[in-house]
């Protein structure tokens, strides 16, 4: 007994023994001196300022940790960035995407901070935001009308100049003003902070808002693989290098000509474990098969084939799939009249959609794949997965499928009777008055209402438009075509993905950067709102270039003060006050507040969530 013992001992004392020996045997005693380059480039802090390291670079610092144009001072326990011989404090750097905020240093350190210079940033390797917005400084002889909302410079102004700045200068054209009265005007730029309203801008000075800064991009070569590498990026003789602690490289710390010793032996060690493991598993396998082959066989017969029948008749005879009904296909042929042309509805994403009468009296609309489209049922399916988690009033409702290896991809939607908020505006459905107010109103309200639940259950919909906002007998909103939804976990900022949507709706910020965010939705519905105050479709190529995007068009009527030629006239603008309130116009001095407040919140409403536009409607 004592012997067998030993001997089932025997394989694991083997196997601790080898892999202990190899450990201990393998394992070096030196050590290596860290690269003084390697050193020299540790990232640094000024004061609370934010984390300096490449391609910026401390005055203190070795030239070869950064760029030439992005040498940093401290001062006054500030990070200071000389660009074009302007000093700015640095607020923040999102290493991530090469951006960075900062302040002009004049706001904190002058009595009288108004800019004198509009700042170049030619032959630099910065660029300002796509989002900035322009605040322009003006000397001018004349005063200005009371109803132009601006900001006054009173260090600047004198008996016969008055200096102040104003957002958007076009107000000053449109009240009459002429620009011969001023000086040349001084451009600032300036990034709105998400947490300032409109109110709460209004009630700063102009050094306030200078002191929000603004965003700047630069180009540089990456740094992010020389990081995970466990480098140091810098740049030397005019060169891109990754400073490790074994000394610099191309690229990584892992470049093939430069594995240092820890890598090797890390690989020897992993190699010669991986070699040991398959030794041991190959001595048990033998030993577990002698020890099989002498023991007593007790063997739970079972019949394999009858239980693989009857997996197999469970799963055809599984009434839902993803939680959804199955619907017999030959049932659901026989309610569209084996698909007739009669009872097309219309055409989704990549199918048509037919009205259908069910064996049981319901009526549904029935989406058919395209029969040539069947590269794209990666998309039919994920409509079936994210509106089957779906229950909102205000969502189209999904009865079910057919079964999953049918002869065609069908979808079994709730009927909704009444077109489209498009038919309504613009389509087949458009009446001569249009649709009134209060129908707009609950409109935007239950679409909005329909986003944030979407928005609350990780969902973004990508293709918010008019076409798809379905309407019921009562005009009840039900959102509808979810082909080319995504799930979006709640603890990321964005998705990269290829730009997909409609034109005209689609969020530039998601256009030309790739990355969507639930906000991209929120933009296209801004597109929504607009279709419904002045009943005209987002692109029209038969209107003026410049006003095919209603978008853009909306915000050049805005700016030059001419709201109500963008607003439908049957929905009562000219003659009820209510409505001129609603929108904005009661009077020219509310007028220029609001076109200002409407501009603002359009160049920024991708910042606004679902929630915070259904409360503000």
């Amino acid at each position: 007994m004592y012997i067998q013992n030993i001997f089932r001992l025997t394989p694991f004392y083997i196997c601790f023994i080898l892999i202990f020996n190899l450990i201990f045997t393998v394992s070096p005693q030196k050590t290596l001196a860290v690269d003084p380059k390697f050193k020299a480039c540790e990232p640094q802090n000024c004061g609370n300022g934010p984390n300096i390291s490449y391609p910026f670079w401390f005055s203190h610092q070795e030239s070869f940790c950064g760029y030439p144009n992005f040498q940093i001072n401290c001062t006054h326990k500030s990070p200071v960035l000389t660009i074009s011989n302007h000093d700015f404090i640095i607020k923040e750097i999102f290493y991530s995407n090469n951006s960075l905020i900062v302040a002009n240093a004049a706001v904190y350190d002058e009595e009288c901070p108004a800019p004198r210079h509009n700042l170049s940033l030619d032959r630099t390797p910065f660029r300002y935001s796509p989002d900035h917005i322009d605040f322009s400084f003006y000397n001018c002889s004349e005063e200005l009308p009371d109803q132009i909302y601006l900001f006054p410079v009173d260090c600047g102004s004198n008996a016969t100049h008055h200096s102040f700045a104003v957002f958007h200068k076009e107000a000053l054209m449109n009240m009459n003003y002429s620009l011969d009265w001023c000086q040349s005007s001084v451009d600032v730029a300036v990034d709105v902070a998400e947490n300032v309203s409109f109110n709460k801008l209004l009630n700063m000075n102009y050094a306030e808002i200078m002191k929000m800064g603004f965003v700047l991009n630069w180009t540089a070569h990456g740094c992010s693989n020389c990081q995970k590498s466990g480098g140091r990026c810098g740049y030397d003789n005019n060169e891109f290098v990754c400073f490790c602690h074994d000394g610099p490289h191309a690229k990584t710390c892992h470049d093939e000509e430069g594995i240092n010793w820890q890598v090797k032996i890390i690989i020897g060690v992993v190699a010669g474990l991986i070699g040991v493991l398959i030794m041991c598993m190959v001595f048990f396998i033998y030993l577990r098969h002698i020890r099989k082959r002498n023991a007593p066989i007790y063997v739970k017969s079972r019949d394999i084939s009858s239980d693989t029948f009857s997996s197999v008749k469970d799963v055809e005879n599984r009434s839902t799939y993803h939680g959804v009904h199955i619907f017999d296909y030959d049932e659901l042929l026989k309610a569209t009249d084996n698909f007739d042309s009669s009872k097309e509805l219309g055409d989704g994403g990549f199918g048509t959609v037919y009205f259908g009468k069910l064996c049981d009296g319901r009526t549904v609309a029935v989406k058919r794949l395209y029969e040539n489209n069947f590269r794209r049922v990666e998309q039919f399916m994920n409509e079936v997965a994210i509106l089957a988690r779906l229950r909102h009033q205000n969502l189209v409702s999904l009865y079910g499928a057919p079964p999953r290896h049918s002869r065609e991809l069908l979808l079994v939607y709730e009927y909704v009777p009444n077109g489209t908020v498009a038919d309504h505006l613009h389509g087949e459905r458009a009446k001569p008055k249009g649709l009134p107010w209060s129908t707009r109103m609950n409109i935007a309200i239950e679409t909005a209402s329909a986003l944030t639940y979407l928005h609350a259950s990780e969902i973004v919909h990508r293709d918010v438009k008019t076409n798809n906002i379905l309407l019921d007998k009562n005009f009840s909103v039900k959102v509808a075509d979810f082909g080319l939804s995504r799930l979006f976990p709640s603890d990321v900022t964005h998705v990269s993905t290829a730009p997909q949507g409609t034109p005209g709706y689609v969020d530039p910020d998601y256009h030309q950067c790739y990355q969507l965010t639930s906000k991209s939705d929120v933009f296209s519905f801004g597109v929504v709102l607009m279709e419904l105050v002045s009943s005209l479709p987002a692109v029209d190529i038969t209107r003026h270039r410049h006003e095919i995007n209603l978008s853009t068009m909306a915000i050049n009527k805005i700016q030059n003060h001419e709201l109500h030629e963008l607003v439908d006239p049957y929905i009562g603008f000219a003659s009820d006050l209510r409505i001129r309130k609603m929108i904005g116009q009661q009077h020219q001095t509310k007028a220029v507040k609001f076109s200002f407040s409407f501009f603002i919140i359009f160049k920024n409403i991708i910042r606004e969530s679902a929630m915070q536009v259904l409360t503000t409607i």
